[in-house]
């Protein structure tokens, strides 16, 4: 097989063998933790600007479907893992991993010591890499990787968005999970204008599937433009890069909080706490897994939960002080209750505004992959827009 090399920006190169479109590729690398879901994880629009690293050392034996896509095209930057297999064992598989790589032009390595590069990232952080299987010079690979853009104040929301709006109408069918919706019955469809950072597609099955009518937007439409719609909510998407970089979208949400009950995931969280006036941080190497632990502090519940995202909202005071209380931080608009926290890192994780009907999470309820703890907020949301609307 041919070889191929993984350089770092920090001068650290891996030789391995070529995967996936033939070529050469630069971002970020991160590595991820979930052991399944790799093609939820490759079209996955927050991962746009990132070379993906998978710890679990095998990955691909149940090979790809079209049914289990998270947007339109994989997104990925490039793919690392340690073996790749060839074969795809699964009925519902129509093409192996290899071959959806060529297909998507992702192009990937394998065969390198995928645990070495994850303790590499986790003691001296995320950093560009370049993958390359045409030109094997060490230095020039390091070279290009040095070279490559950092994610800190890139709007890249503007490069997944969607290209005009459209309404959304299928849920998730017989994979529903057991709380939702159409089990409690709804008075009535609610209209909600989902602005689209990057969304996953589960993320518009799940609100489908607790009754929700949804019209997708792009990242940069005006709150006057949202209002023309007269929704009964507005929901936040998930997506990659720096919130710093879409001043566009905190001025819009600035003029909607109060007006409308609103619900962020990931990007959208992230968006929502910079409306309210908090600031976020870069992370040493991000959150990225379907097994992440947060506790919910108005309950001391624990979820395990699905997580991808580089920044973080900034806490107003020591992290490891959060578990033990439940901060409420006063803002422009009233008090703000940080509701969820990591207990990897004691990151927040969740908010509540005491004084408008928003929250936000900075996992991922919707899963894909991943479990399904979180569902329930989906719920919440319908009851937010119930009771605003009594």
């Amino acid at each position: 097989m041919k070889k191929a090399l993984l350089a770092l920006a920090d001068g650290t190169v891996f030789e391995g063998r070529a995967l996936g479109y033939e070529g050469e590729t630069v971002g970020e690398v991160v590595f991820n933790t979930a052991m399944t879901g790799y093609q939820e994880i490759l079209t996955d629009p927050s991962y746009k600007g990132q070379i993906i690293t998978m710890t679990c050392p095998h990955i691909g034996n149940y090979g790809v479907t079209p049914e289990d896509v998270e947007s339109g095209r994989s997104w990925a930057e490039g793919f690392v893992v340690m073996e790749a297999s060839r074969l795809a064992s699964n009925w519902r598989s129509r093409q192996t991993l290899q071959e959806s790589l060529i297909e998507a032009r992702v192009v990937g390595i394998e065969g390198i010591d995928t645990r070495a590069l994850t303790r590499h990232l986790r003691e001296h952080g995320s950093q560009q890499g370049f993958i390359t299987h045409l030109n094997l010079d060490p230095d020039r690979a390091v070279q290009r990787a040095r070279q490559a853009p950092t994610l800190i104040g890139r709007d890249l929301a503007a490069e997944v968005t969607c290209a005009r709006p459209y309404d959304w109408t299928t849920g998730t069918g017989d994979w529903a999970p057991l709380a939702n919706g159409k089990e409690r019955g709804q008075s009535r469809p609610w209209r909600v204008v989902a602005y689209d950072f990057g969304i996953k597609h589960n993320i518009l099955r799940r609100l489908v599937d607790v009754g929700c009518q949804v019209t997708v937007v792009q990242a940069a439409t005006s709150a006057e433009e949202v209002a023309a719609l007269k929704p009964d909510g507005i929901f936040l998407s998930n997506g990659p890069g720096d919130p710093e970089g879409l001043p566009y979208a905190v001025k819009a949400m600035e003029k909607l909080i109060g007006r409308y009950p609103i619900f962020g995931i990931c990007l959208g969280h992230q968006i929502l706490c910079l409306a309210f006036g908090l600031k976020t941080y870069k992370l040493k190497f991000g959150h990225h897994g379907a097994n992440h632990p947060v506790m919910d502090l108005r309950t001391r519940k624990v979820e395990i939960t699905s997580q991808n995202h580089n920044f973080a909202v900034q806490s107003p005071m020591p992290l490891h002080d959060i578990p033990n209380v439940l901060p409420v931080i006063d803002t422009r608009y009233g008090q703000l209750s940080l509701t969820h926290v990591s207990l990897n890192d004691y990151s927040i994780e969740g908010m509540a505004c005491l004084d408008h009907p928003v929250f936000s999470v900075q996992y991922h309820p919707e899963a894909a992959p991943g479990p399904h703890d979180a569902a329930y907020l989906f719920d919440e949301f319908v009851r937010l827009m119930e009771t605003h609307h009594a």
